[in-house]
């Protein structure tokens, strides 16, 4: 009997044949359906896993070995990059889609180094989890750093973060998350990278467009093609947020600020970064270089390797171990190979849009504001046990309002600064004041528009009138025309002025008698329950504080009748 009168006869019992006989068949193939079920559901579970996804195939060691340590290590890689669906609806298409990565996998039609498009809008993807609508406190945040010095020395730069968000129902749709509450469209000239963007387009509520185009750049609104905008989303800022690779310095930081490499060992901080931004051809070239340090340590710092070989040993191994999750010679991927769009130092970022040269019709430009999105850094060296972080709530003079305000603050630094902000060595980075800020001035900030051609001529424009300067305190008649007027005009006209904070303008002697919301700040005659003077001579120094003499000519004024003429 063949095989195929073998398998009819099994499938197909005689007549009459017993009832285990009659059962078998189908019992055979319930069987091979559940075999095959359970195996396929397998198999099927197995591709959707992130070890499947990171390393069954060799061009993924750069992205698996970030996804790792990142916040979304316990996330299915599928959940982002094909979403979440029913499996018989566009999840199984969107799955099988991914099958011309297999095919240029097996043949090698793929080219180094490897870039992620196509990705899944954030709707369907961050927003299951992650809820723009949902307000976010602002966040306290202290970031470590070391110097590249013998000491290692530390200092910490503390800021507030202004994450925001919220929907604008509740009022809310503020801080860094008003981009995704709202409507911004850009133009993206290097898909997927998305770094050049030349035009910003904003939608507000009633449909009104905003544009914004890059001074430097030659695009005319007019003629940009709709479809070839993008919608701001998660993803155009969080682009990195599961494969972030951290940059030498960052990584050498961490692992100090961490306690795994030891702040004891001389010049680690710049030797170990050093050894990092070394180009290397191959990894184990890499491992030998840094390994070459022991060396370093035993020729110039002989006594210190003698006691401290162990803190040596532990410290190059994890500048080993560091530069395997950051640097992949065979995948041409390091730190720099896909920017990061979260900050705006090492890459354009915020600075792509925020960068003070996209400007509208009006000459107004998206802000460049270093407190829009967060408050003024504050940088603290060892020596200082105390923080001093300024958190600003006070009211704004009318030239800080403008649009273009940081790119003219460096032309109308003038002394009406003091009377908000220490102003020693301005512009400098040593500290010493809120206009010697090194978190500010102590960097080259590679993509701000600051000097773009012909920004400067714009920003100039724009500039505040210049603040008189002041009259000496003596030698005029003690009337309010002849010296106080010219002196409020000077001291308190930021504050006191057009903008009549708190309903007070001293800017006319009519209004300055008139007082403001809390009633009459001078008494003519009564000095001592006049509100301008216990607010000028209180423990807690003024806006706009009057020198001693100052004072002391304000004082006389008022006791002397504070007469117009």
């Amino acid at each position: 009997m063949g095989v195929r009168q073998r398998v009819r006869s099994f499938f197909s019992p005689p007549r009459g044949a017993r009832l285990w006989r009659r059962v078998l068949p189908w019992g055979t193939l319930l069987a091979a359906f559940v075999v095959i079920f359970m195996s396929g559901s397998a198999a099927w579970e197995y591709t959707n896993s992130p070890q499947f996804c990171g390393t069954t195939c060799h061009t993924m060691p750069p992205e698996y070995s970030a996804y790792q340590v990142s916040p979304h290590a316990r996330i299915l890689c599928v959940e982002c990059h094909i979403g979440r669906d029913f499996m018989g609806g566009g999840f199984v298409l969107r799955k099988a889609g991914d099958l011309k990565h297999v095919f240029a996998t097996v043949f090698s039609t793929y080219k180094f180094p490897i870039y992620a498009d196509e990705m899944r809008p954030a709707r369907e993807t961050c927003e299951r989890c992650h809820s723009p609508e949902k307000f976010a406190n602002d966040s306290f945040r202290e970031i470590k750093r070391y110097a590249s010095d013998v000491n290692n020395t530390p200092t910490s730069i503390y800021l507030s973060l202004k994450t925001g968000g919220g929907t604008k129902r509740q009022g809310l749709g503020l801080g860094i998350h008003w981009h995704i509450e709202s409507k911004v469209y850009y133009l993206p000239l290097d898909p997927p990278l998305d770094q050049s963007i030349p035009f910003v387009r904003v939608v507000d509520d009633t449909g009104k467009t905003t544009d914004y185009v890059d001074v430097g750049s030659n695009i005319d609104p007019a003629k940009i093609d709709p479809s070839k905008l993008q919608e701001m989303d998660c993803m155009t800022c969080h682009n990195r947020i599961t494969h972030l690779i951290p940059s030498p310095d960052d990584g050498m930081d961490q692992l100090l600020a961490r306690g795994i490499i030891a702040t004891t060992i001389p010049e680690i901080r710049l030797r170990g970064g050093t050894a990092l931004k070394t180009h290397y051809d191959t990894t184990q070239q890499a491992m030998d270089g840094i390994a070459a340090l022991k060396g370093f340590y035993q020729q110039t710092y002989p006594d210190f390797y003698a006691a401290h070989s162990d803190q040596v040993t532990a410290a190059i191994a994890a500048i080993q171990d560091t530069y395997k999750t950051t640097f992949f010679p065979e995948q041409q991927e390091d730190w720099a190979t896909h920017p990061n769009n979260v900050g705006h130092k090492l890459t354009a970022g915020c600075f792509r849009c925020h960068d003070g040269k996209h400007m509208d019709a009006q000459q107004q430009p998206i802000r460049l504001e270093c407190n829009l999105c967060h408050s003024i850094p504050v940088v603290v060296g060892p020596d200082q046990f105390v923080a001093k972080i300024e958190i600003s709530r006070g009211p704004e003079p009318q030239s800080h309002l403008n649009a273009n305000w940081l790119g003219q603050h460096r032309f109308a630094f003038d002394s009406s600064c003091a009377a908000c902000h220490t102003t020693s060595n301005p512009g400098g980075h040593d500290n010493t004041s809120f206009c010697s800020n090194s978190a500010c001035h102590g960097n080259t900030w590679e993509y701000a528009g600051l000097n773009a051609p012909g920004l400067p001529n714009i920003l100039k424009s724009q500039l505040p009138t210049p603040v008189p300067t002041l009259a000496p305190v003596s030698g005029g008649a003690l009337t309010y025309n002849d010296t106080i007027g010219p002196l409020f005009q000077a001291r308190c006209s930021g504050c006191h002025g057009d903008t009549a904070i708190q309903g007070l303008k001293l800017t006319t002697y009519q209004t300055a008698m008139a007082g403001g919301k809390d009633g009459p700040v001078i008494v003519a005659g009564d000095p001592a329950n006049s509100l301008l003077i216990k607010k000028q001579s209180g423990a807690q120094p003024h806006f706009a504080q009057l020198t001693p003499d100052e004072l002391k000519l304000v004082t006389d004024w008022i006791k002397a009748g504070a007469p117009e003429k």
